[in-house]
């Protein structure tokens, strides 16, 4: 991200974002299992009242019981969501990254942590609201049981129906929901992707500890989900639990977070964490090669298309 190769055309916005968009849809399709898993995991607990047990016990047999229970397509409910969010959210705060850079350095080549921080910041920011209606009906799938157990009802049958219904019995403002705590997670996130995979990056590539290839693409992008996730857990666990409420359950994201304290303790806000790894890792790594080799390829494609015949 933070170097090119000399011999190859410098990537266009227009290229940048459209590989970020198809590679985190790549991404998403290798990991979704593993995300919607999360999901179930950072719901759970929610209803202490209704005195329901535990149902999910870790990543591998919270997918067991889900393949069990619910057959093995509830482990995709809500793909097509997910590649709506992908395709927009990752083409916004991904492909803009480096554009955001050089607009806040003024085209200057010294760009520090802090200039680098705020363009994730404000890519981040740009895509929640840009996108926002496709994490919601995303999250709402996911966390849905596709059989009735313990009076849970499958809310919605399909993408395109979900959208409407949200819009009718919750207001337009009802596909936002969410929309501030996923700004603050979206943009801790995108600030530990993408600040954590171009500072490991370009200092690997800096003491020539590896060229600029696939297992330096690897490693720079292994860490980047590291640190994402112990950054963003808690905010996630929030934005999950309050875009998935019932209208009324909470008053806000804050109110949200606090009766999550009360009510479960501060192990709660890491619901789901290995999951949550084992999703945002593996999404990294995938998403962040795919994105590279995408990038060069277009511009390859595109330097074969324009050299004379």
């Amino acid at each position: 991200m933070a170097v090119t190769v000399a011999s190859e055309l410098a990537p266009t916005v227009a290229v940048k974002i459209f590989s970020a968009g198809t590679a985190a849809c790549v991404a998403d399709l290798v990991t979704f299992p593993l995300d919607t898993a999360k999901v179930r995991l950072q719901i759970q607990g929610e209803f202490k009242s209704t005195n329901v047990q535990k149902k999910y016990r870790g990543v591998f047999g919270t997918i067991f019981t889900m393949v069990k229970t619910e057959g093995p397509r509830s482990l995709y409910s809500g793909l097509v969501a997910g590649l709506h969010r992908q395709m927009s959210f990752a083409s916004v705060r991904i492909g803009l990254y480096d554009s955001m850079k050089q607009f806040y350095t003024r085209g200057s080549g010294d760009v520090g942590i802090g200039t680098r921080i705020l363009a994730g910041s404000t890519t981040g920011a740009m895509a929640v609201a840009f996108a926002q209606p496709t994490d919601v009906v995303k999250v709402r799938f996911q966390a849905q049981v596709r059989l009735p157990e313990n009076g849970a009802v499958k809310r919605y049958d399909g993408t395109i129906s979900a959208y409407r219904t949200i819009a009718r019995d919750e207001g337009i403002r009802g596909l936002w929901k969410g929309c501030l705590p996923n700004i603050a997670r979206n943009s801790i996130v995108n600030c530990s992707e993408l600040v954590t995979y171009d500072i490991i990056k370009e200092l690997i590539l800096k003491y020539k500890l590896m060229t600029d290839n696939m297992p330096c693409h690897f490693t720079a992008a292994f860490a980047a989900g590291f640190c994402t996730t112990i950054v963003a857990s808690p905010v996630d666990v929030v934005k999950t639990r309050y875009m998935n409420s019932v209208p009324g359950q909470y008053t806000g994201a804050i109110n949200c977070a606090l009766i999550m304290l009360l009510k479960e303790g501060t192990t709660a806000f890491y619901k789901g964490f290995m999951p949550s790894f084992l999703r945002l890792g593996s999404w990294n790594i995938v998403m962040f090669v795919s994105y590279e080799q995408i990038k060069r390829g277009v511009c390859r494609l595109k330097e074969y298309w324009n050299s004379p015949k």
